[in-house]
């Protein structure tokens, strides 16, 4: 059973450095949709039973087109608790102004999520994102035999990867973030097996 895994295109905010968020959207950039569909064409002959992706504008555009390149109809499931992880007051900010700021704070988030302290910014704690994002996809693997494609977000999809792979709360920033449609692959042949990381943050094929 393979789970393959992909962030969102970029978007204004990204370019802008502002913060998104599980509230927090912005529209994908108009050089996004180019990658998209290129990541679609790469995936074109993976035998998907599904996708399932978070309902945020710019996962669902993502998802709509990747499936878009695929000749067979494969259906796309919206599941709110794939959403990006709340940033609380600070989504739609700065993210360099929030670091000036909040530097010590930020800087866990990003690299030390088992120190990362969300009451600052009254958000979503690390243990409340990775067991809603941990709890759906490994219900996920329970229900399909062939492959499934998770589109979702950057911190959240991150963590749930890495945790899934085995990492400790420490060491799930260690290999640094998930770039906009890449691709990353767990593996697992069955429900007692862990899951093996086959593929981290493949952009290789992307324009």
């Amino acid at each position: 059973m393979k789970l393959y895994f992909t962030r969102h295109g970029k978007t204004e905010w990204n370019e802008q450095h502002r913060f998104q968020g599980m509230n927090g959207d912005s529209p994908l950039l108009s050089s996004s949709f180019a990658q998209i569909r290129a990541l679609g064409r790469h995936l074109q002959d993976v035998p998907f039973a599904a996708v399932y992706s978070s309902p945020s504008q710019r996962a669902r555009q993502t998802a709509q087109g990747i499936v878009s390149q695929w000749q067979n109809q494969i259906p796309i499931y919206y599941d709110a608790s794939l959403k990006e992880m709340g940033y609380g007051k600070l989504e739609g900010k700065s993210i360099d102004q929030m670091q000036e700021k909040y530097g010590k704070t930020l800087t866990n988030m990003r690299h030390h999520l088992d120190l990362y302290d969300a009451s600052v910014f009254n958000g979503e704690t690390v243990a409340a994102m990775l067991e809603r994002m941990v709890k759906t996809i490994t219900h996920t693997t329970e229900q399909y035999d062939a492959p499934v494609l998770f589109v979702g977000h950057g911190a959240s999809l991150t963590a749930a990867i890495q945790f899934l792979a085995g990492k400790d709360l420490p060491d799930l920033r260690k290999m640094g973030g998930l770039r906009n449609n890449s691709l990353s692959i767990l593996e697992t042949k069955g429900k007692k097996n862990p899951y093996e990381l086959t593929l981290w943050n493949d952009t290789s094929f992307l324009p």
